[in-house]
This record gives C-alpha cells, structure tokens and sequence, in this order.
C-alpha cells in the first residue's frame, strides 16, 4: 500500500490597498483592506478542510494578517519566516505600474512579462527562488506523509518558488498567471519522492 501524499498549500496574501491602485509592494509594508480581510477570512475555511499540521508565514504585515484568520479556523500556531517575503524589487518599490512605465517604458515592459533580473537594486529571481525553497525544505522536512503544510505568503515569490521547487527551469514562471488574492497552490509528494502540482489558483 502507498504511503500517504505529504503536501504543501501555497496561499497569497488578501488584497491591501496598493494591490488595488496597482502599487508595487516587494517588501514593503501595507495593510489588508476591507476586502482583504473579507477574502481570508473566507478563505481560512477552506484550508482548515485540507487538515493542515504546520502553518507558516512571511513576516510582513499583509501576510501575518491573512494567517491570523487561517490560525484561528486551523487552531494551528503559525511561524514567521523572512525568506518568505515577496520579491525585492529595488528602486521600483512603492511606484504604481503607470507610474514605472512613464519613467522607463522599455524596463517596465520587460517587467510586466516577467523578467526583473535588471531592475536596479532587485533581487534576481534565482535568489527569490532559493531562499523560498529553503523555507519549503524545512517545512517538508518535519511533515508526515499524509501531513499539510500552510505556507502564506505573496503571488510572484510562490510562483518563482513553485516552479524551482519543482525542478522546472526558471523562465516557466512566466507561463503561469498571476495568482488572485487568497488562490492558493497545491504541492504534493508522489511515491518516487519527486512533488507535482495538484491544484493552481485554487480560491475560496
């Protein structure tokens, strides 16, 4: 008999007020809105039905907010993690999309089709992808089979981290759409060891 499937469940972040105004985010720190805090807290719900054992998160704000919900529907303690934060993007932080591409058109386009490797002062995606994994490493480490582990934390890093941690190269993370607020991505172990993805963009 197969051993049960361990699995990861990957959930974004509910909208703050700059995912409305289309304001870029990286690091920095804005709050859940109205809406957000409506999406995860009906979200938290459906990912207490996946039975979760292990709840962790990024450290900022809009993250640690989303996983208080899924906290209290799970009755699971969360961890907080910086590695789990969203991609680093540098001098374009806190500019709105139309404001980055009236100030360079050319790099803004390059960014809206996923390539942000030369954006001044940004992480490259390759160092996204790495200390992500490394998150998803430890957290996969502790589960047992048939264990889930919650992961929150935001769009672009889950997508960079999902396709590195499946073993596809890189540029795959353009193939895949942006992940509304609260989908979430579901990762699970087969038999041979190596992970597949069961779900994308699962939402609530």
């Amino acid at each position: 008999m197969a051993e049960a499937e361990r699995r990861l469940v990957l959930l974004r972040h509910g909208q703050t007020e700059w995912n409305a105004v289309k304001r870029i985010q990286g690091h920095l720190d804005p709050a859940l809105d109205d809406l957000g805090h409506a999406q995860a807290q009906a979200v938290a719900p459906a990912i207490a039905a996946l039975a979760p054992t292990l709840l962790v998160s990024s450290d900022l704000q809009r993250a640690r907010q989303t996983t208080e919900y899924v906290a209290q529907a799970t009755g699971l303690g969360a961890s907080y993690d910086d590695r789990l934060r969203e991609c680093y993007l540098g001098e374009r932080q806190g500019l709105t999309h139309d404001e980055y591409a009236a100030l360079d058109p050319d790099e803004y386009a390059r960014f809206r089709a996923g390539d942000w490797d030369d954006i001044p002062g940004a992480e490259t995606l390759a160092q996204v992808a790495d200390r992500f994994t490394a998150v998803l490493k430890e957290t996969a480490g502790v589960l047992e089979p048939g264990e889930t582990a919650v992961v929150v934390a935001h769009g672009a890093a889950i997508r960079t981290a999902m396709v590195h941690w499946l073993a596809w190269p890189l540029e795959m993370v353009r193939d895949f759409r942006a992940l509304a607020n609260c989908g979430w991505v579901e990762i699970v172990e087969r038999p041979s060891g190596r992970w597949a993805l069961a779900a994308y963009n699962r939402t609530a």
